[in-house]
């Protein structure tokens, strides 16, 4: 039997350009894997975080028909997490497990747009919501990088 060897750039251009049956053809001789991209590649709007959940424009839009726009994107935020993370859920037992939130300098010319003020000797503290996390520092960071204006800027900022 003679063997054929391919170059995985070239296995991918023909992933990318092929049809669905071209693409099943593809993956079943090299394995779906070959042809995961990562997923900062594969998400670079909401309508990406859209179809990575499997939920269509429509669907989302007629789900929030009456809703502030701060609960909008919250449901936003959730499903960028859901996305992002692949599967991955927090174990909120393990504190060795570290979970990740964007972090935001929104507001005063000071940049500091939330500000903590103590009163008194009462006192609580919150860092994230913990529903919101990530499973790395670099999720985190690009998702709230690529929303920042669309999605977080509206949640935080009512």
């Amino acid at each position: 039997m003679e063997t054929l060897q391919i170059d995985k750039a070239n296995a991918l251009k023909a992933h990318e350009e092929a049809s669905i049956k071209g693409k099943s053809l593809l993956e079943n001789l090299f394995g779906k894997k070959v042809f995961l991209k990562d997923v900062k590649d594969r998400i670079k709007n909401f309508d990406d975080v859209l179809a990575e959940n499997g939920i269509s424009r429509e669907d989302f839009e007629t789900s929030c028909k009456g809703l502030e726009p701060d609960e909008i994107a919250y449901r936003m935020a959730k499903l960028v997490c859901i996305a992002f993370n692949e599967g991955w859920l927090p174990d909120w037992t393990n504190s060795n497990e570290y979970k990740y939130a964007p972090y935001f300098r929104m507001g005063s010319s000071s940049g500091v747009g939330f500000s903590y003020h103590d009163y008194d000797v009462w006192a609580a503290s919150s860092g994230v919501g913990s529903r919101l996390c990530f499973k790395s520092s670099d999720l985190a960071s690009h998702a709230g990088k690529l929303f920042e204006q669309e999605i977080y800027k509206p949640l935080f900022t009512i």
